[in-house]
């Protein structure tokens, strides 16, 4: 098997649909909506939590069996019931449409699978076994949230305030690309995380003239 293309998908307003009701689904659901996906819901009974979801309009649902009409206009398919017939029934029409499915515990039914993620603000860090071992994925997953804090999710997204000035400012791209490595350096984070937000961008404003000259 060739390997898998890893990729960030960008889902807001997209229609996901996701097959199912329990636990897992509502896993899963609640991970599409902090993306800003458009989640339809097809399943004849909801736990409690995709109830509540429902109920607030956050979810669109239609109570009853899947049916393939469920994915006109889908962008991503997941198929969470403990139906294996109904599974296979939508990955093989997903399949048939070219459209992205991933059947919870079921990787020969799927052409991508979720990341175990390690989230610290913008800062994403993903970490794929290609579904041949979920659990050791967790286990990374764990190890990796113990050497990222928060403090690296607000770095990145100070990296992210400065890059436009940066852009405009520093027009040689030699002098740009030296300077995004030198911030993004340890010694970089080190003193942000020391200092307090106006120290700080002082401090950052000062190198980014430094490289104007």
């Amino acid at each position: 098997m060739e390997q898998m293309y890893s990729v960030f998908l960008d889902l807001k307003l997209k229609k996901c649909l996701v097959v199912g009701g329990g636990k897992v689904a509502a896993r899963k659901v609640s991970s599409l909506l902090y993306c800003g996906a458009a989640v339809t819901v097809v399943s004849p009974v909801l736990s409690p939590e995709l109830e509540e979801m429902a109920a607030a309009q956050e979810i669109q649902y239609f109570q009853e069996q899947y049916k393939v009409k469920h994915l006109q206009g889908a962008f991503l398919v997941i198929s969470a019931t403990d139906d294996q017939v109904t599974n296979n029934i939508v990955a093989n029409d997903c399949f048939a449409r070219d459209i992205l499915i991933n059947v919870a515990d079921a990787p020969a039914l799927c052409n991508f699978f979720v990341p175990s993620l390690v989230s610290r603000g913008p800062l994403s860090i993903a970490i794929s076994t290609e579904g041949k071992s979920p659990a050791f994925a967790r286990l990374l997953r764990e190890e990796l949230e113990q050497s990222f804090s928060e403090d690296h999710g607000e770095f990145v997204r100070f990296l992210g305030e400065l890059r436009p000035l940066i852009m405009e400012q520093v027009r040689d791209p030699q002098k740009r690309k030296e300077l995004f490595r030198e911030m993004a350096g340890k010694e970089f984070f080190k003193l942000c995380r020391a200092l307090p937000s106006d120290q700080r961008e002082l401090m950052a404003r000062e190198m980014i003239n430094r490289y104007c000259s």
